[in-house]
C-alpha cells in the first residue's frame, strides 16, 4: 500500500491489514488494491471529504480544558480498520461469554453472595470497593441482569492474540461513533461496499430499544415508554445520548424532567400532563443518579428514583451499582468469574495482571515499575495511569509511592506491544496502534455489535488512544471470509 513515492511499511507490531513481508493479509487484500490504486491525491481528497462530513454532520466531543468545554470535530481516519468474520466469531463468542458471567457474578454479589462464601473473590475486595453500592442489596433486575450495555476493550498483542484489557460496564459510551464513522465512511466510498460483504452496525439502535423493553416491568396491554437520561448539553457525550435517543424514537430528558409519584413510579412531565416510564436508559454517574440515595447535592438525578427501581417500578439500564466489576482489581478475577459460573475456560485471555494489593505481586511491581503500565481501580480514559517506559524517573517514584500507600488501588500490566494499522498522517500513512470496544447488549437476549468502535492513538508510538487525550477512530469493517 503506498501513498505516492512513499511505501507504507509495518513495523515490528502486529498490522492489522499488513503482514510483515509488505503484502495484504487475505481478509485486506481487495482493500488495500483499492486504496493502492487510488494514488495519493485522491486519498487526500477523501480525507478531506471526510472532515467536511463530519462538519457538516455536526459530529463532535467535548474535551474539558482548564475549566471551559471545547467541542472538537470528530477524528475518524480514511483507512478504515478490518477484521475477518471467522475471527470476528470467536470474539463474539468470548463477549457474550464474559458479559453473562459478569451479570451473574453481580446479581450474586447483591444477593446470596455465594462467589464469596466460595473464594473465588475476596469479601474484602468487594467491600473495598467504591462502585459496590449497598443501596443495590436484595435487588434482582429482571432477566437478572446488571450490565445491560457493556463496552469491554480489546487488543492484540505483537503475536496477534486478542485480549481483554479491561470492562466498561457503568455508562460505557462510544456506540454513536461507531454509527457514525460508518455512515461517514460508506458515502464516501460507496463502492467499496458494493463489492466486498461487510457485515452492517446500522441495526444497533433497533436492538437497544428491543433490549431495553425487554427489561421494562411488565404492563398489561401498554408498550414501555423509554427515555434516555441525559446530564445535558455541557457533558462530553451529550452528542451519543442525542443521536441514540433520535434513532430509537424516545424521549431524551434531563433529571428535572422526571418525578417520582407517591405510587412509587416514575413519570415524565409533557405538556399533556404526568405520563409513566417504564425503562430508563441513564447516562448518569451512579452517585449522581438519586440525591435520596446518594450525593444529596446532586441536581442531575431524580429523587426517589431507587425507591422506584428497588420496588421493580422502573427499570434502570445500567443498573446502579453494575460499576463493581468495572473495578480493574476485580477484572483480574474475570477468568475465575467464568470458570466459577459458566464451568468454561475463558474464550478470550485477560491481559496478564498485577494485583499490586498482593504483597508479592507489589513487591515485583516496585521492582519492574520502569516496564509496565500501573492504573488505578476506578479511573477511565486514560487517566491516572502510568505507562512506564515512556515516564520519567520522576514520575516511577512518584507512582512507588502511590502504590505503597494505597494498593488496593492499582494494578499493573506489562506494556504490550499494541497492533497497529495504516492511518493517515499529514501525507504518508504511518502505522499508529489501536484498540478496540465492542458493544454487547443484554436483557433477555444477548447481542454483540459486529466490530465497534476502534480508537487509534494518532500520535506517534504512543498506546493512549483516547480521544480525550489526542485519538482517533477508524471504522471497523468486519468482512465475511472468502468461501
Amino acid at each position: 500500500m503506498k501513498l505516492g513515492a512513499k511505501f507504507y511499511r509495518p513495523d515490528d507490531h502486529f498490522d492489522e491489514l499488513i503482514a510483515g513481508d509488505g503484502t495484504a493479509r487475505p481478509y485486506a487484500r481487495q482493500l488495500s488494491a483499492y486504496f493502492e490504486a487510488m494514488g495519493p491525491d485522491a486519498l487526500l481528497e477523501r480525507q478531506h471529504a471526510i472532515n467536511s462530513t463530519i462538519a457538516d454532520m455536526g459530529i463532535s466531543f467535548t474535551v474539558y480544558s482548564e475549566g471551559d468545554n471545547i467541542d472538537r470535530a470528530w477524528p475518524l481516519d480514511v483507512i478504515p480498520r478490518a477484521i475477518p468474520g471467522s475471527e470476528w466469531d470467536r470474539i463474539e463468542r468470548g463477549m457474550i461469554q464474559r458479559v453473562r458471567a459478569l451479570n451473574l457474578f453481580i446479581d450474586d454479589l447483591y444477593n446470596d453472595r455465594k462467589v464469596i462464601r466460595d473464594k473465588v473473590v475476596p469479601a474484602e475486595l468487594i467491600d473495598s470497593s467504591a462502585n459496590y453500592l449497598q443501596p443495590c442489596r436484595g435487588v434482582s433486575p429482571r432477566h437478572g441482569v446488571w450490565a445491560n450495555i457493556c463496552g469491554s476493550d480489546l487488543v492484540r498483542d505483537r503475536d496477534g492474540t486478542v485480549y481483554v484489557l479491561e470492562d466498561n460496564l457503568r455508562v460505557p459510551s462510544g456506540v454513536a461513533y461507531m454509527l457514525e464513522n460508518r455512515t461517514v465512511i460508506k458515502r464516501v466510498f460507496p463502492s467499496l461496499f458494493a463489492n466486498l460483504r461487510i457485515r452492517p452496525v446500522s441495526e444497533y439502535p433497533t436492538q437497544l430499544s428491543a433490549m431495553l423493553e425487554s427489561i421494562a416491568p411488565r404492563r398489561d396491554g401498554a408498550e414501555p415508554e423509554i427515555v434516555v437520561l441525559t446530564p445535558g448539553i455541557y457533558n462530553s457525550a451529550y452528542f451519543e445520548h442525542s443521536l441514540l435517543a433520535r434513532t430509537m424514537g424516545v424521549e431524551l430528558v434531563e433529571g428535572g424532567d422526571l418525578v417520582v409519584g407517591e405510587d412509587d413510579h416514575v413519570y415524565m412531565r409533557t405538556i399533556d400532563g404526568l405520563a409513566r416510564v417504564d425503562t430508563i436508559y441513564r447516562r448518569i454517574d451512579d452517585v449522581f443518579l438519586d440525591p435520596q440515595a446518594f450525593r444529596p447535592d446532586s441536581m442531575l438525578g431524580v429523587p426517589g428514583i431507587m425507591r422506584a427501581w428497588r420496588a421493580g417500578n422502573v427499570a434502570l439500564a445500567n443498573a446502579p451499582g453494575s460499576g463493581v466489576a468495572d473495578d480493574k482489581v476485580v477484572y483480574t478475577y474475570v477468568p475465575d468469574i467464568i470458570r466459577y459460573f459458566l464451568d468454561e475456560d475463558p474464550v478470550i485471555p485477560n491481559v496478564p495482571t498485577w494485583r499490586c494489593s498482593d504483597p508479592a505481586h507489589l513487591e515485583y511491581v516496585l521492582a519492574n515499575i520502569a516496564e509496565l503500565v500501573v492504573k488505578p481501580a476506578n479511573e477511565s480514559g486514560g487517566y491516572g495511569m502510568l505507562v512506564g517506559p515512556h515516564a520519567s524517573r520522576a514520575e516511577h517514584e512518584q507512582f512507588r509511592q502511590l502504590l505503597k500507600s494505597q494498593p488496593r488501588n492499582y494494578i499493573a500490566q506489562p506494556t504490550l506491544s499494541l497492533s497497529t494499522a495504516p492511518t493517515l498522517c499529514g501525507d504518508a500513512l504511518e502505522p499508529r496502534h489501536l484498540d478496540l470496544r465492542p458493544f454487547i447488549l443484554q436483557g433477555e437476549d444477548v447481542t454483540v455489535t459486529s466490530g465497534g468502535l476502534t480508537r487509534v492513538a494518532l500520535r506517534k508510538g504512543s498506546l493512549v488512544v483516547n480521544s480525550s487525550q489526542g485519538g482517533g477512530s477508524k471504522d471497523t469493517w468486519i468482512i465475511e471470509d472468502a468461501g
